[in-house]
């Protein structure tokens, strides 16, 4: 999002200079940021809960609970991995 957003801008110096708008890419910046952050932890912790309840004797108790392996890993649809539009 942040990097179409930069195109379109180039095209209108004058919003390019607002301190609102440069806010407004700081805050897009951090949350794009974030979510990758967030996304990469929860991909972690399913390999890590995947990995626990395949070894002995975890995965014991993991089969007599009904525990199963996760393969859940976050990932989104070609179609929804585009940034929403941003509008001024």
């Amino acid at each position: 999002a942040l990097g179409r957003l930069l195109l379109v801008v180039d095209n209108y110096p004058q919003i390019k200079s607002s301190e609102s708008f440069l806010r407004l890419q700081d805050e897009l910046a951090g949350t794009e940021n974030r979510i990758a952050v967030e996304r990469r932890k929860y991909n972690e912790t399913v390999q890590r809960y995947n990995t626990n309840i395949a070894l002995f004797p975890n995965n014991l108790v993991a089969a007599l609970f009904g525990f199963e392996r996760n393969n859940d890993y976050f990932t989104t649809e070609p179609g929804r991995r585009a940034a929403p539009r941003v509008a001024f």
